[in-house]
């Protein structure tokens, strides 16, 4: 597997990132995916074998239960792949057990090495924006940690683009730890990234980590249009639609997927992967796994690679509303 450096610094990791949010599947987790310790070794090993050195978690997955079965999935393997885990989410019920305080910050990374067995964590991400604390505040503790040892590289998840940027100015003007990436929702059904985050860390350097590629399993293929849908799948109960958008263009876009695949003999899921590695500024494409023919099948997606006519048929289907100011600034462009 291709190895694409970790945003703008000297650390490489592979092109498909195994997300560990399908471990544990406790409270609000459990419709996410169940995967207990026995399966999660075994496929933490699969996917190693596979070239993946990059894994990623949070402390709120299934309540810190993932980064307990992934630290010993990985057990004396942890020294050869690249770690990342995320702070900010509610983990008690203490008014200071949620945020980016200071006091925050410290003690879930701390409790988070504790779960991972750990002494560090390669990359350390906030998990969203957080507007009752100061982001001073915030990139000092972050900074703090690098320099104690417990972080080596620090990441953002779900901010807009003018609060990243403003994290980046702070950073820049105080000599503190820069953001190396940002991972964000980002798939052929949600390409709203591009509009002010894409060009941003393509100015700025920063990798992009997409979570979400498949579009919570619709970008599978098992959801087809005038077909009945599968059972117990997300997007098979209309209380549990956490990814809006409009599902006859989804439809669309999965014909012309299945058209790519055929083209590669390839997968719907594999090419809706492919899709993203093409695209400017990814740096690795976040993958879950309930079970190993999941994963081997999502693997499968780097050994191949979409054509450029390809790309574009896609990039026509999916094209999302241009909101203001961005076809404003589309138009004025044109005459320059």
């Amino acid at each position: 597997m291709k190895t694409r450096f970790l945003g703008n610094s000297g650390v490489r990791v592979s092109e498909l990132c195994f997300g560990a949010m399908t471990f544990g599947g406790k409270g609000y987790w459990t419709g996410i995916g169940q995967v207990q310790q026995k399966e999660a070794d075994e496929l933490v090993d699969l996917a190693i074998d596979s070239g993946i050195n990059f894994f990623d978690t949070a402390d709120v997955y299934s309540e810190g239960l993932s980064e307990q079965i992934l630290g010993k999935a990985l057990g004396s393997k942890r020294k050869d792949i690249v770690l990342a885990t995320k702070v900010r989410g509610r983990v008690g019920l203490g008014p200071n057990d949620v945020g980016l305080s200071r006091k925050h910050i410290i003690d879930s990374c701390d409790a988070s090495l504790k779960r991972l067995g750990t002494d560090y964590i390669d990359l350390y991400q906030v998990h969203s924006f957080d507007p009752m604390t100061p982001l001073e505040e915030t990139l000092r503790a972050l900074n703090d940690l690098v320099k104690d040892g417990k972080v080596r590289y620090i990441g953002v998840s779900n901010f807009t683009g003018w609060q990243l940027m403003k994290a980046l100015a702070i950073s820049d003007k105080q000599s503190l730890e820069k953001f190396v990436t940002l991972q964000a929702l980002y798939s052929l059904i949600a390409r709203d990234l591009e509009n002010e985050l894409v060009p941003l860390c393509l100015d700025q350097k920063l990798g992009i980590l997409p979570w979400s590629p498949l579009g919570g399993g619709f970008l599978t293929g098992k959801y087809r249009r005038g077909k009945p849908r599968p059972e117990a799948a997300r997007r098979s109960d209309p209380t549990n639609q956490f990814l809006q958008f409009d599902e006859e263009k989804g439809f669309d876009i999965i014909d012309e997927l299945e058209k790519t695949a055929h083209n590669h003999n390839a997968t719907i899921s594999q090419s809706a992967l492919n899709y993203l590695l093409r695209k400017p500024g990814v740096t690795s494409v976040i993958i879950g796994a309930r079970n190993k023919e999941q994963l081997a099948d999502n693997v499968n997606a780097v050994n191949w690679e979409m054509t450029g006519e390809e790309v574009a048929r896609l990039d026509q289907l999916s094209k999302p509303p241009r909101a203001y100011p961005y076809w404003m600034l589309e138009r004025l462009s044109q005459d320059r």
